[in-house]
């Protein structure tokens, strides 16, 4: 492909696209409307700049190519698609299937129209003639969405994995490209079962990474993801900065309420614990007096919850009784009240179970407890509880008896899968 000087006006062309890119990936409405006017009004003066190249300007067939490629680019800066854009960008690929850009702009396309085999394809034909990381970033989303919910969504994700991996090998500084390692290891941890953590902890670090980065700074969704996976890891504090960051660069994300929604359960947490779930002496004399005759599980000791420590507990054994359940606005994770044969109360956080499997009254086994005193500071309050954390089923039993396989359930969450 023949190099365009600074007059030449297909390049004034190729730059007004870059600024028109640019304000796609950096601009936020609280008014999604507003955002598409301003794309729209910015596709059409570089249409029409186009337009007005004289024909002879742009027969040869290397910039007749560039010409068809820089409108379909045009046509495409909108979410929907467009089938004039496929039409242009198809055509420049077959005036210089050298031109790689044209390609990658073809696979969004196709994206958008759901024919992911054929976006896969044009990502696939890009990468045979070149490393290129903004293509590993397309593919490791790609691989991801093709693979949703199918039987082999495992080792697509690991795949995803490394073409994120790859990309940041290439540029170690490209914040698109951490942001893109910590969607695949997020997204790897809830489709292998929530088993590995460390997945979580490598998302986290990912995301670390691509904050240090300026245009990666500005992605709303990188905030909004690092603190889901900060109220995953009950990281509370972390996690209402991180909404709060991204309610600040996209209104139109809403991620305010979820702010909202976070420190009304942090309120209900606290009340539960200081008015010990507003349960009578009598009655808790009564609901804890059966708690004796349970007997703790060989090989383990019996401990309240008063003299845990801060962390995991092995060995030990916790026998409670639940008190209430403390209803909240996200599914995941189920919040109980329990109480111990002393009368001690906290907090159960339970990602295991499916809901309605834990009622008032039942008899609680917890296992190898980890067990977490909160102190939580935002907005000139702190919010303090204790608290258990069961993530998996093998670490309660109810009313002596473990839980059944079908009473289990797998925490999930999503990633961003948005071509960019």
């Amino acid at each position: 492909m023949e190099s365009l000087d600074e007059e030449d006006p297909l390049k004034t062309a190729a730059m007004a696209l870059e600024e028109l890119y640019l304000v796609r990936d950096t601009f936020f409405s609280s008014d999604p409307l507003v955002k598409k006017t301003r794309l729209d009004h910015g596709a059409s003066q570089v249409l029409a700049s186009l337009d007005s190249i004289p024909y002879e300007h742009r027969r040869p067939a290397s910039r007749r190519a560039q010409f068809e490629y820089l409108r379909g680019k045009a046509l495409d800066v909108g979410s929907e698609y467009c089938k004039e854009a496929e039409d242009h960008l198809s055509k420049a690929v077959k005036l210089d299937p050298s031109l790689s850009d044209a390609w990658s702009c073809l696979g969004n396309c196709f994206w958008k129209k759901e024919d992911l085999m054929a976006a896969k394809n044009c990502f696939n034909l890009v990468l045979k003639k070149a490393p290129n990381k903004k293509i590993l970033r397309q593919l490791s989303m790609l691989e991801r969405r093709i693979a949703k919910g199918s039987s082999n969504e495992a080792e697509a994700v690991e795949e995803s994995i490394k073409h994120a991996k790859d990309a940041v090998s290439l540029d170690v500084k490209d914040g698109q490209s951490w942001y893109t390692l910590g969607n695949a290891y997020l997204m790897s941890f809830f489709v292998t079962g929530t088993w590995d953590q460390n997945k979580l902890r490598r998302s986290l670090k990912a995301y670390q990474n691509a904050e240090k980065d300026e245009l990666a700074n500005s992605n709303p969704d990188l905030y909004f993801n690092c603190a889901t996976v900060n109220r995953y890891l009950e990281d509370y504090e972390r996690a209402l900065k991180g909404f709060q960051a991204a309610a600040l660069r996209d209104p139109g994300l809403h991620a305010d309420e979820e702010v909202e929604k976070l420190v009304k359960l942090l309120a209900k947490l606290e009340d539960a614990m200081v008015n010990k779930g507003r349960l009578k002496a009598k009655k808790l004399a009564s609901l804890v007096s059966t708690l004796h005759l349970e007997n703790a599980p060989d090989k383990l000791k019996q401990m309240n919850v008063m003299v845990l420590q801060e962390g995991l507990n092995k060995g030990i054994v916790v026998l409670c009784k639940a008190v209430l359940s403390i209803r909240h606005d996200n599914p995941v994770p189920l919040f109980y009240l329990l109480v111990d044969s002393e009368g001690s109360y906290f907090v159960l956080s339970i990602y295991a179970l499916r809901e309605g499997v834990i009622k008032e009254g039942d008899s609680i086994t917890l296992f190898e407890p980890l067990f977490r005193h909160f102190e939580v500071f935002w907005d000139n309050k702190v919010y303090k509880f204790s608290s258990v954390r069961v993530d998996f089923p093998q670490q309660i039993h109810v009313n002596c008896k473990p839980t059944s396989s079908q009473n289990a359930v797998f925490s999930t969450i999503q990633a961003d899968h948005v071509p960019p």
